[in-house]
């Protein structure tokens, strides 16, 4: 297909320095960066999946000519923590996913997965996969009595057996939405669930480890039967969130700040300070002990990551 005047577009795959572009005027071209796109200042990669740009032709074939700012960066801490890593741009929603069984979740996991998004101003849902498997229905209900308590929605779903995928697509239509979660969780197989014809590669747990092996090895936009478009992302290992101050991980805790105008001292860290609100809450049960945890271990983490970054 032909586009003489090509123009704006969003990138939908990425990779070896080619960018696969949806043209708002129909079409898709196949475009490289123009050297003084190379020159601009962004969060981790320069140009991601999401992003909009414009392209033009560029000899015989196209070129990206400007990157337009970005409304919303699902970021996450790369490895060893000293880089950023930009999932996606632009998305208006996270779908944290996780396995009720085979990985079995933990709190940590999941709180970590909401920090993320939060830490990136993208509203999260919480999906609880493979409640078919023995003991499944059981691990999710858990999961929705502790989250939903926090004021998050969480559905439990079975890409094996379908059951629950309608409400998946409901949470998936008109959003652009990015599926996050470790390897192992289902996010492939809960896509392939959705939209059959897409055949997105699936693995099995590693015997080894107990943990999923990655099948998806590089991140692009797939538009749903369902009318959502959602970016399908490598696996996450190593989750953390990037560029917060410790201050900071307080806002990706929902009950933190409902509780801390309780705290007696202002900019309270809730760690050992007198007269605390959030620590009281969580003594009076009014805020899960799971979480509060959490929230110890992701400031201290971005206390260290603020001391290895440059200038930190």
């Amino acid at each position: 297909m032909s586009h003489p005047a090509a123009g704006p577009g969003m990138v939908h795959e990425a990779g070896g320095g080619v960018y696969r572009v949806w043209l708002d005027g129909g079409g898709e071209v196949e475009a490289s960066l123009r050297g003084r796109v190379k020159q601009d200042r962004r969060t981790g990669d320069r140009v991601v999946v999401g992003d909009r740009v414009d392209v033009a032709p560029a000899g015989s074939g196209w070129a990206v000519e400007r990157v337009h700012p970005r409304g919303t960066e699902l970021v996450r801490r790369g490895l060893g923590g000293r880089l950023a890593k930009v999932l996606a741009a632009n998305v208006d929603q996270v779908l944290a996913v996780v396995a009720a069984r085979d990985p079995d979740p933990t709190p940590s996991l999941v709180d970590r997965l909401l920090a993320v998004a939060e830490s990136s101003g993208v509203p999260p849902v919480l999906v609880v996969n493979k409640v078919d498997l023995p003991g499944g229905r059981e691990t999710a209900e858990e999961l929705r009595r502790l989250y939903e308590g926090v004021g998050y929605r969480v559905v439990g779903a079975s890409a094996a057996t379908e059951e629950g995928m309608e409400g998946v697509a409901d949470i998936l239509r008109g959003h652009m939405s990015v599926l996050m979660g470790p390897s192992g969780a289902g996010k492939s197989s809960l896509l392939n669930a959705l939209h059959p014809d897409l055949a997105l590669r699936t693995g099995e747990l590693s015997a080894r480890t107990g943990r999923g092996r990655h099948t998806t090895v590089s991140s692009r936009l797939i538009r749903l039967e369902c009318g959502g478009v959602v970016a399908d992302t490598p696996g996450i290992g190593d989750v953390g969130t990037w560029g917060m101050s410790p201050e900071d991980v307080a806002h990706c805790f929902p009950e933190i700040v409902r509780f801390e105008p309780g705290c007696r001292f202002g900019g309270c860290a809730h760690l050992k300070e007198p007269d605390c609100g959030v620590r009281q809450a969580v003594d009076e049960g009014l805020m899960a002990g799971s979480r509060y945890r959490s929230y110890v271990t992701l400031r201290e983490e971005a206390a260290a990551a603020g001391e290895r970054r440059p200038g930190g």
